[in-house]
């Protein structure tokens, strides 16, 4: 055989060989692309997304429409083939598998995980609207969830309100670690709370709970990344009582990114005339109890799926301002939000046409 057919044809076996392994061998990357975007102000799966009863609500017109990034699943394994074409494609973003699905997480652990998020943010959307609207909401400290294994663990349950850790009145989340770490590991820490059940009813009723019992609790050390500390094996959150029903109907939805959008959607419907002015208007980010916008992940997904929608504006949190700008889909602009103030603020800005005073996210932030 001539020395140049056998050169060509071992290299043509090579590139065979080379296109097989990158068809066959699993690379440890998942993929991120657009997801689905919706009008927190319309209708979804039939049913309108958000649904008031008991307080008087207004038309709207517009767009509100919040974000989502779609992944591929924590078992897909992703081939070499299927990273490079990825990698290249300007609509999806490949990330390592561990981004995703940290410590080895699960697809069934990670859509727990998400939905807990959601049902959170949620909540917090619900109360950062009425605060803008100086309209009270109750809230208490819950024990949210238990470590298994810890010694909360058949002692402490999801549900229970907190009153006090040590004799010490609790009044924020924060405050249960605060008591909690002030003993050093092996010491006992007393909690009062109110049993879930007891509370759950006394909230229904309009009244304060008024059964309590006391729960000691011997401490552990804590085996996180963080520095030695005491702990129990509990997270502390927050619960509440509305004065009216607001519910958010929207499936197959995770994560605590929507917040913002949710809070803008429920005072939007709570006040007379329209937020948006007609705009189609689209945006991201978490929001606490007090309406500060947090960072999301997947910026650059959601800008692209908002403008395939035909978002015009896109309410972005000044923390994602500067991934965001890098790669902004043409005909969207972006808009720097730290708060729910800011957010009506510029809705104010852009139903009015005084579009040149909105905040702008540019790539240094």
């Amino acid at each position: 055989m001539p020395r140049r057919t056998a050169t060509m044809l071992a290299s043509t076996l090579m590139l065979i060989a080379l296109l097989c392994a990158g068809v066959l061998i699993p690379v440890p990357y998942a993929e991120m692309s657009p997801g689905p975007t919706v009008n927190t102000l319309g209708n979804h799966g039939g049913e309108p997304v958000l649904q008031i009863s008991g307080h008087k609500t207004y038309p709207t017109d517009g767009h509100l429409n919040m974000t989502t990034v779609r992944v591929t699943s924590a078992d897909f394994r992703m081939n070499m083939v299927e990273a490079v074409y990825g990698w290249l494609a300007r609509d999806s973003v490949i990330v390592p598998h561990d981004t995703l699905y940290p410590d080895g997480k699960t697809e069934q652990q990670s859509t727990q995980e998400n939905a807990e998020e959601f049902s959170e943010s949620q909540e917090s959307a619900k109360v950062a609207a009425l605060k803008q609207l100086h309209i009270p909401v109750k809230s208490w400290v819950i024990v949210s969830a238990v470590v298994k294994d810890s010694p909360a663990e058949g002692s402490l349950h999801a549900g229970d309100a907190i009153k006090a850790v040590d004799g010490t009145a609790v009044k924020q989340p924060s405050d249960v670690a605060k008591l909690v770490t002030k003993h050093k590991p092996g010491q006992n820490v007393v909690f009062t709370v109110v049993p879930a059940k007891d509370q759950a009813a006394a909230a229904k009723a309009g009244k304060p709970a008024t059964t309590t019992r006391k729960v000691t609790l011997t401490t552990t050390t804590s085996h996180d990344t963080g520095a030695k500390r005491a702990i129990v094996g509990i997270t502390a959150g927050t619960d509440h009582a509305f004065p009216f029903s607001m519910d958010i109907k929207l499936a197959d939805v995770g994560g605590p990114s929507a917040g913002m959008m949710f809070a803008l959607g429920l005072y939007d419907k709570l006040t007379p005339g329209s937020l948006t002015g007609g705009a189609f208007v689209a945006g991201t980010g978490t929001i606490d109890d007090d309406g500060k916008v947090g960072p999301i992940g997947g910026i650059e997904m959601k800008t692209i799926g908002a403008r395939r929608k035909g978002a015009q504006y896109f309410l972005t949190p000044a923390e994602n301002c500067a991934s965001a700008a890098k790669n902004t889909p043409d005909g969207l602009r972006l808009v720097k939000v730290k708060t729910i103030e800011d957010a009506l603020a510029a809705l104010k800005d852009i139903r009015t046409h005084h579009t040149d005073a909105l905040p702008k996210c540019t790539t240094k932030g």
